[in-house]
């Protein structure tokens, strides 16, 4: 009977055991912080025609002002890539290729651009690859591609994610920016900590034992005097 009565703390020790681990699989599994959401920004775009003119190779920069107050704080971004145009097709249109990299167009010596989004404490870092098509029949820019983030401060320290983007602008005359309007989607994460695994549910669980244990010598104890008493 006493027997019986000892067993169940058994299981119940090992279970308690297996909710702590299980409970910090879950936590191990969540560890990082998500951020989504979209913006939509005026930009004011220049194209650099003479950077590298004999192998079709432009310079890029787009400044970006939010049409609203975005959140987190990322008012403001500014864009530097290098662009490749493609073959021509269509005389009255231009297609270029955009990267931060100038290597992807055996630019060895040239730096690797980047991009910034910021407003405050909280910014991001990153690098682009694009692409956008000039036609020069109805005056407009048309493009869109990924931005690929790669670092951040404040609330984005140690971030990674993406922004997907496109845009499109009104062409302007050669010598002043096209002013136009993009639209980001921002997928980002960050690490959280994850808190160190807390032992009190385990030691719950050994102690249960332990007191078991006790609970058991002492039965037998006293089973053993009442043999020798009737001796």
């Amino acid at each position: 009977m006493f027997d019986s009565k000892i067993n169940w703390l058994v299981p119940v020790a090992l279970t308690i055991a297996s909710v702590g681990s299980n409970v910090q699989s879950v936590k191990a599994q969540s560890a990082y912080n998500s951020y989504i959401f979209s913006a939509d920004y005026t930009t004011s775009v220049t194209i650099d025609p003479n950077f590298k003119p004999d192998l079709g190779i432009v310079r890029a920069t787009i400044i970006g002002e939010s049409v609203e107050p975005v959140t987190y704080g990322l008012n403001f971004f500014i864009s530097n890539t290098y662009g490749k145009l493609n073959p021509i097709e269509n005389p009255a249109i231009n297609r270029y290729t955009f990267n931060s990299d100038p290597r992807v167009f055996g630019l060895d010596k040239e730096p690797i651009l980047s991009d910034r989004y910021y407003g405050g404490a909280n910014e991001l870092f990153g690098t682009a690859s694009d692409s956008a098509e000039i036609n020069f029949a109805e005056g407009t820019i048309r493009g869109g591609g990924t931005i690929t983030i790669s670092g951040g401060t404040g609330l984005f320290k140690n971030v990674t994610g993406t922004i997907t983007f496109t845009e499109e602008d009104i062409l302007s005359p050669p010598g002043t920016p096209s002013q136009g309007l993009a639209k980001l989607n921002f997928n980002l994460q960050t690490p959280q900590s994850v808190p160190e695994p807390k032992a009190s549910i385990t030691f719950m669980g050994l102690a249960v034992i332990g007191i078991g244990l006790r609970i058991k010598r002492k039965i037998r104890r006293k089973g053993n005097g009442s043999l020798f008493r009737h001796c």
